[in-house]
């Protein structure tokens, strides 16, 4: 989804922007003059874009594309920042346990090696996640090693192979099959999309099925990866989203 906000009406589209569906991702163009900086950094704060590009007429699909690929500055903090967006409340300790979490997925492939690091014990640490309604620790892992898997697999050419052996997993067939089985996506779709928030949903989604997220949170806003857990969303949407997202 692009928003210009260079263009007259620009404020009625902020309704639909804050309303879009989760894992569909923002790029903002900025206006080239005569809007005041405080409506521009508003509209970004309240729509927490994936991308700002500087002024265009016609933003080119090729320039939206690889802002929203490119690798955010901290995968933590933009997963955290994600989770508040979409509705998990989480406590100052959950959140920096999370962001923790996410960090520490760059070289860290056991629950038992995070349980250390974080200086918690391993029950302590499964209690707090089932308390703030989040999966287990271990899927978190798994998950954030993922994440990073998508970004580089966007982000370079790089083989299966290497970026599998870079993230820890033996071979790109256990990468390929640990993407399937937690988020039931493939190394090569992921390549082919952009940015990494609707892998995130469809790992979301595979925990809500499980039992492992609260579904009314899921619910609250509607979600590319699973129309069961919110309104009806179409394979044609999907697909349709599939540039922005």
């Amino acid at each position: 989804m692009v928003w210009n906000l260079g263009v007259n009406g620009w404020p009625s589209g902020s309704e639909l922007v804050a309303r879009r569906h989760a894992g569909v991702a923002l790029a903002i163009v900025l206006p080239d003059d005569g809007l005041a900086i405080a409506q521009v950094l508003r509209a970004i704060e309240q729509s927490r874009p994936q991308a700002v590009l500087p002024y265009h007429a016609v933003p080119r699909p090729a320039d939206v594309a690889c802002v929203i690929r490119r690798p955010p500055a901290s995968l933590s903090a933009a997963v955290s920042e994600y989770l508040e967006w979409r509705g998990f409340v989480l406590d100052p300790v959950t959140r920096s346990v999370v962001r923790r979490t996410v960090e520490l997925s760059a070289h860290v492939q056991t629950i038992t090696a995070l349980a250390k690091n974080l200086y918690m014990s391993r029950r302590a640490l499964g209690r707090r996640f089932m308390t703030g309604g989040l999966p287990v620790p271990s899927h978190w892992l798994h998950a954030a090693r993922i994440l990073r898997a998508a970004i580089k697999l966007q982000n370079s050419d790089a083989s299966l192979f290497s970026i599998a052996v870079s993230l820890g997993y033996p071979d790109g067939f256990s990468l390929s099959n640990q993407m399937s089985r937690l988020c039931g996506v493939r190394p090569l779709d992921t390549r082919t999309q952009l940015g990494w928030e609707w892998v995130f949903e469809c790992w979301l989604a595979r925990e809500a099925e499980e039992g492992n997220v609260c579904r009314n949170v899921l619910r609250a806003r509607p979600s590319v990866a699973s129309p069961r857990l919110g309104d009806a969303t179409s394979d044609t949407h999907r697909r349709r989203t599939a540039l922005s997202g």
